[in-house]
């Protein structure tokens, strides 16, 4: 094999930007068009269970989890009726991340790249870019709320600061815009340092939000006596048995359109797992067992509020602002930073910086496409629609209904209409007999579905809400924009099924072996994906530096 066709080898120097030196196996034939280091097949896959759980403690334990959390007691059910909505919506999260997680972990290959077995190799920069713009909205978001915890250290240990609250522009004021700059520099120089520091970064996070939330607690129920808590924090109109069950299922709605947006892109984290075990056991850990204590933590400490400050505060930020004692401030206040700034950077960073670098991968490096995102999350001003219960609800409507239609589709796709078989090689060739160059790129069937799928629940997401907030009909027709992420998911599913069976265009490769990622199949090869594309090159890789070794002996001998 010579070294100008020879696949690319575990000892050579490729700095790929943000994974480890030499991890994206580019193969002869790829088009520089549609691959590069970043998105090629992983060569290892070396996360564990407990990298995957700390990956979901990283995005439960924020900030926004824990005000979304807060506020569903503004639907009028009570806190018991809160948590079950919080854990069943967890439970459909976990169910649906283990579909995602699967094609992304057994082809070793991001979101967006799986994506073109579906669109088509042009037409994967669709929901690509979809789901960045998506991102660019939440990490504008999380680095607001994280901003709000910095400027309380701020007031609390520099007092002259306060001056600083009067300026504003844009709707924030100068104090806000210090914060929120210096925590967009931080997130940067993290993401900066490539995917091995942020999963050390979000290993250490998750777990430390994990202690201050307990101690916070334990700190609010002793100071109000376990006697005096109630669990009955419903700040609406006390709702029956029967009049709850619509309401939680909205609640149970919201709990899964706020996880809807890292569901989607799982499969850039799930790659890195080395086997879909372990991807599997993480999961399971980080959502229904992590969330299930996260949930009651967030219900403990929220109605310890009420007899300790005389009001119920379902804030973890103003919680700590109002124990108003420096330590408390402090220590409260960068915990609080510090995990929006893991869920930030592993949903809100890594996300865009795949999908933008696969619109021109010759052109825009992972890390460019992270930087995309964060410049447009300024523009975008988070702080003046993220600012009450309703604009939280309506917000994750509309996020929602563009993200489902794309679940919908990816998991018909794969389970359904290609049997979880991808010919990996052929999602990096421009070569119109590749098998997913369908017409020019792209796959009608799939442009079809997307949007048959997402105009309808978009319309539903914003005409009903925009109308109760109008006056023009009863409240309770608006709470259909809290199932978008359901309607479009089904939608999504049912149209491209529909339209594969009655026109298929997506290959199935039955009985092919060669360079086809069998997702029906065991876990052949722990820590290397299960295609010729990567774990194939490795073991030729292997075999012939096991050949050159045995030369060298022989010569020396």
């Amino acid at each position: 094999m010579s070294q100008s066709s020879s696949p690319t080898r575990p000892q050579d120097v490729v700095e790929a930007a943000g994974h480890p030196v030499g991890s994206g196996n580019m193969r002869p034939g790829y088009d520089p068009r549609l691959a590069n280091e970043d998105l090629a097949p992983l060569r290892r896959q070396r996360w564990t269970s407990y990298n995957i759980f700390a990956f979901w403690m990283s995005d439960v334990h924020s900030v926004g989890g824990y005000v979304t959390a807060g506020s569903l007691f503004a639907l009028g059910i009570a806190s018991w009726q809160v948590l079950v909505a919080l854990v069943v919506g967890i439970l459909i999260v976990q169910f649906f991340t283990n579909l995602v997680a699967k094609p992304s972990q057994r082809t070793g290959v991001p979101y967006p790249v799986v994506n073109r077995f579906l669109f088509g190799v042009k037409g994967a920069n669709i929901p690509a870019i979809v789901r960045g713009v998506i991102a660019i909205a939440w990490y504008g978001v999380q680095t607001y709320l994280a901003a709000e915890s910095l400027t309380i250290v701020f007031l609390k240990f520099i007092p002259a600061s306060a001056a600083l609250l009067e300026p504003s522009f844009l709707g924030l004021d100068a104090l806000g815009w210090i914060s929120y700059a210096i925590l967009w520099v931080a997130q940067a120089a993290v993401f900066w340092n490539g995917m091995e520091a942020i999963r050390r970064f979000i290993d250490f996070a998750g777990p430390a939000v994990y202690v201050v939330m307990i101690v916070l607690a334990v700190y609010l129920v002793s100071q109000a006596g376990w006697e005096n808590i109630s669990l009955d924090l419903s700040s609406g109109e006390p709702l029956d048995l029967w009049a709850s069950i619509p309401v939680m299922l909205s609640a149970i709605a919201i709990v899964v359109s706020y996880f809807s947006g890292p569901m989607l892109n799982f499969g850039d984290f799930a790659r890195y797992g080395r086997s879909f075990r372990a991807v599997k056991r993480g999961n399971l850990w980080g959502l229904p067992v992590n969330f299930l204590f996260f949930s009651i933590l967030t219900v403990v400490t929220a109605s310890a509020t009420v007899p300790v400050f005389g009001e119920l505060i379902t804030d973890p930020i103003h919680t700590v602002e109002r124990i108003d004692h420096w330590f408390a401030i402090l220590l409260g206040g960068l915990t609080f930073v510090t995990a929006t700034v893991g869920i930030n950077i592993v949903a809100n960073f890594i996300s865009p910086a795949f999908d933008f670098s696969n619109v021109a991968p010759h052109r825009i490096s992972w890390r460019m496409g992270g930087m995309i995102a964060a410049v447009g999350s300024v523009l975008l001003t988070p702080w003046n629609w993220y600012a009450n219960d309703q604009a939280i609800h309506y917000t994750l409507g509309i996020l929602s209904a563009l993200i489902g239609p794309l679940f919908g589709i990816l998991i018909a796709g794969y389970y359904v209409v290609a049997r979880q078989r991808i010919r990996v090689d052929d999602m990096y060739t421009m070569s119109e007999q590749g098998a997913y160059w369908y017409r020019r790129g792209y796959n009608a069937n799939a442009l079809w579905a997307v949007a048959g799928a997402g105009v309808p629940t978009i319309l539903l997401a914003i005409v009903p809400k925009s109308l109760v907030f109008a006056g023009a009909i009863d409240p309770a027709w608006g709470a259909i924009g809290d199932f978008t992420w359901f309607i479009g998911c089904g939608l999504g599913f049912a149209i491209f099924t529909l339209l594969e069976r009655a026109r298929p265009t997506v290959p199935v490769f039955d009985g092919e072996t060669a360079g086809v990622s069998d997702g029906t199949a065991e876990d052949v090869l722990e820590e290397y994906p299960d295609t010729a594309t990567a774990s194939l090159a490795v073991a030729q890789a292997e075999a012939a530096l096991a050949a050159s070794d045995e030369e060298e002996d022989a010569q020396v001998r």
